[in-house]
């Protein structure tokens, strides 16, 4: 053989390139040598598998360049602990980040194939719970292509948030299997296993010189396994990734109870440590779920903690260093025990001093909080904390001793504030404060929304801050344009990009260059028949998945949202009765067609919220089936709202429903993407919804009800809802009608306690913000009508939505908390 014939053809300039048939190629490869199928064999499901790989090495290519970057320049790294990302489909995310979209279609079209048919084979997943998981992931996306070096850590739930069946009215939880057919998107890493310990007792003992070591022993430990799912910036080649940690039992088996035939008991072990990570959030009701969710949160904070350490030690020998690389970001306080877990490494493994090991602990952390209800802030009990980890309380009630001492200093014989700021609530069982803990044990403590933020300040830890007021600041939540423009609305997103460019997909601000179009007739008649387009494909979908005909000619009215009090659906809904008996009424008025979407799931223990979902479904069954209406009015409750199904609701709404009681909710981040998308707001002075007014301006959007501190004067004065329903006419007819079993026939009664909570108590102000929640319907109505008007407030919207990316919040996150650059 000749010396020449030994020699390799060149290689390609790359195997993973981006033209059709690149793209093409990869495909065929793809599916014959990763898939073994062809075109004959080859299911839906395999086809959206082959194409899921083609993206996913494109993405590693440039994900192994990031990492291999972040390591020879050792920069400081981000880490985002969340327990829920709640991160939807990834497909189609990814093509669009990566620049590709038209070359995958083209790709695919040669195989008989169709990118949204493709994309619609991908299972939602669905591992968070709402607003908390999707603003995880959005700061991931942002992130990335921003250029930050982060990673993000939660939990490879088996089971997602349930699927959500509606029968007979009521909201059925079925287990999401989303990983039943596998996923081409998680990369298990079992070189990188951490071992996770639980229960056990401590050892105390002086050794030479006096020093005290504290020795944790005898555990029942666990094995936490990650699996890495690669996160693309928006081309421009940055992939970072999110690593979610799998539970694993320590063995296979026990086989000393194999051999001797008790086959159940040789595999208890293994099962008990795999639950660990088989569903987002157990049922903590019961005392074995609260253990679980207690595990849960414990074993991914430790195993990132340990894999932080780990990375950082690879390019720094000096642990005293650890905040000059490492950043910690808790979202919410989930995983604050994140906090003691440091405590111990420093103490017990890395022999430091305590002033030492909390000075490096408090700038390492900085802690997001989410909420205004101290019912909702998380308390564990002290006696379940010990018994599942005794040297973390240990350290829990050593950081409280110290901090008593500090704040009894600051505050001489204050003995009410020392209650009310120790980590420790007294009573018949002991509980530890998370949120407390987080405040106490990070440097930075920031609220969602500029409202959220100043009540943290002035009521729910007005004590810290009058402690510790350089940690407050404030950081209102964004949302990724990439996810809920430039793949959710594609239309308006192309009549955007020909009108004034594309720099808007990473510099939001740029859409204000639509403000002068909007004295345009053509573009608004252009703006008009986008929407208009937006609705019919919604209305398609609508029919195709619930038999109801809804017209797009109509008013789309949405609200959607994870079903509670507070956010009160229960409003909205009594409003319908109330416009159902207008109509009743005068059929003849002038009144515009209306279809009400409600979207959401219940807790799967919150009977008040489940029962609004049925209240719902039997209003809806009452006015969809009534033939007087003549289709004026519509009601649909939409099935298992996911991510997927925002993605197709959004750019269809013509009026964002944002009405929580004002002071309940921290921020919101669904008002944003209608925003963005063109619908205009019908809310309270709550949460985000005030900075959109801010931008919009006041005829833009439709304000109503009480404010946060004209409710808490309500509440502080004895607030009697009874009155509200006296003076109130409109109210009594649909209470009239409730109590006369008007919607519910079949089950005379069912909706008393509904009734009940808003006459005698109605904590979330129901009766209060009735009739001016009325006057905001009919003002939006009324603007409605003008379409030229309602378009202008639609640019405006849209124009205005800079300032709610969520590429502005990382970057105040990245300036004020974390000190990386971005790009």
């Amino acid at each position: 053989m000749s010396e020449k014939s030994d020699v390799l053809p060149p290689p390609k300039e790359s195997r993973n390139g981006m033209c059709v048939d690149d793209l093409k190629q990869s495909f065929q490869d793809r599916r014959t040598f990763s898939i073994a199928k062809d075109e004959y064999t080859a299911t839906r499901y395999d086809d959206f598998m082959t194409a899921s790989f083609i993206i996913r090495d494109r993405m590693i290519e440039r994900w192994i360049k990031t990492q291999q970057r972040y390591h020879k320049q050792n920069l400081k790294r981000v880490y985002y602990l969340s327990m829920e990302f709640l991160i939807g489909r990834l497909l189609m995310h990814g093509i669009l980040n990566l620049g590709i979209a038209g070359e995958m279609r083209q790709a695919l079209r040669a195989y008989g194939l169709d990118l949204d048919e493709v994309c619609d084979q991908e299972p939602d997943a669905g591992l968070g719970n709402g607003g908390l998981g999707r603003l995880a992931a959005c700061f991931m996306d942002s992130m990335a292509t921003l250029g930050v070096p982060a990673n993000g850590y939660g939990i490879m739930y088996e089971y997602g948030i349930f699927r959500q069946k509606i029968l007979n009215g009521w909201q059925v939880e079925l287990p999401d299997k989303w990983l039943q057919l596998g996923t081409p998107w998680a990369i298990g890493r079992p070189e990188y296993t951490i071992r996770v310990r639980f229960y056990g007792r401590t050892r105390q003992f002086f050794e030479k010189g006096g020093r005290l070591r504290v020795v944790w022993t005898d555990t029942e430990d666990v094995l936490a396994m990650p699996y890495d799912i690669p996160v693309p910036g928006y081309k421009n080649d940055v992939v970072n990734y999110l690593r979610l940690w799998s539970s694993k039992g320590t063995e296979e088996f026990e086989l000393d109870y194999f051999n001797h035939g008790d086959y159940v008991k040789a595999y208890d072990k293994k099962i008990s440590s795999e639950n660990i990570s088989k569903v987002l959030y157990p049922n903590d009701q019961f005392s074995a779920g609260m253990e679980l969710r207690l595990k849960q949160e414990y074993f991914f904070s430790a195993a990132s903690l340990a894999d932080i350490i780990r990375r950082f030690k690879a390019h720094n020998p000096d642990i005293r260093d650890f905040p000059n690389k490492v950043a910690i970001q808790l979202n919410d306080t989930h995983p604050s025990l994140a906090i003691v877990e440091l405590m111990r490494i420093l103490l017990d493994e890395e022999r430091l001093d305590w002033d030492s090991a909390f000075d490096i602990t408090v700038n390492t952390f900085a802690y997001t909080n989410h909420t205004l209800m101290p019912e909702a802030l998380e308390t564990w009990p002290a006696p379940l904390l010990g018994k599942l980890l005794p040297r973390h309380l240990e350290i829990i009630y050593e950081i409280n001793a110290r901090f008593m001492r500090d704040v009894a200093n600051h505050w001489i014989a204050d003995v009410d504030r020392l209650r009310r700021m120790s980590l420790i609530v007294e009573g018949d069982v002991k509980r530890v404060r998370m949120a407390h803990l987080s405040i106490i044990g990070s440097h930075s403590v920031n609220g969602v929304s500029e409202l959220h933020s100043s009540l943290l300040k002035k009521t729910l830890f007005a004590d810290f801050y009058g402690m510790f007021p350089e940690r407050f600041n404030n950081k209102t939540n964004g949302v990724t344009p990439r996810r809920w423009f430039l793949d959710a609305n594609p239309l308006l997103a192309g009549l955007i990009t020909r009108a004034i460019g594309d720099s808007w997909t990473t510099n939001l601000g740029e859409l204000k260059k639509l403000l002068p179009l909007r004295e345009d007739a053509s573009f608004r008649k252009d703006w008009q028949a986008v929407k208009h387009e937006n609705k019919k494909i919604f209305a398609a979908h609508v029919k195709k998945t619930t038999g109801i005909a809804v017209d797009p000619e109509s008013i789309f009215d949405m609200q959607v949202k994870r079903i509670h009090e507070y956010k009160r659906q229960a409003l909205f809904a009594l409003f319908l009765i109330h416009h159902y008996l207008r109509l009743k009424r005068d059929p003849n008025g002038d009144y515009v067609s209306r279809t009400a979407f409600f979207g959401g799931k219940s807790a799967p223990g919150y009977a008040m919220a489940k029962l609004i979902i049925k209240f719902i479904n039997s209003i809806a069954g009452v006015i969809n089936g009534d033939k007087s209406l003549r289709g004026r009015l519509k009601v649909v409750f939409l099935e298992d709202y996911r991510v997927t199904l925002a993605q197709r609701v959004i750019p269809a709404a013509d009026i964002s429903e944002q009405i929580s009681t004002a002071g309940t909710e921290a921020s919101g981040t669904g008002n944003m993407k209608f925003m963005m998308n063109g619908a205009l707001t019908l809310g309270t002075w709550d949460g985000a919804n005030i900075e959109i007014a801010e931008e919009v301006g006041p005829e833009h959007i439709f304000i109503f009800g009480l404010k946060a501190h004209e409710v808490a004067e309500f509440k502080g004065k004895g607030y009697r809802p009874e009155e509200y329903l006296g003076k109130s006419p409109a109210l009594q007819e649909v209470f009239r009608l409730i109590r006369l079993d008007f919607f519910s026939h079949v089950e005379p009664g069912i909706f008393t306690p509904i009734l009940d909570a808003v006459t005698h108590s109605d904590p979330f102000m129901i009766l209060a913000d009735f009739e001016d929640y009325v006057r905001a319907q009919d003002e939006a109505e009324k603007r409605y009508k003008d379409q030229t008007a309602w378009t202008n407030s639609s640019i405006v919207n849209v124009a205005k939505s800079g300032r709610f990316s969520s590429d502005r919040t990382i970057r105040e996150y990245a300036r004020d908390i974390w000190g990386v650059p971005t790009r």
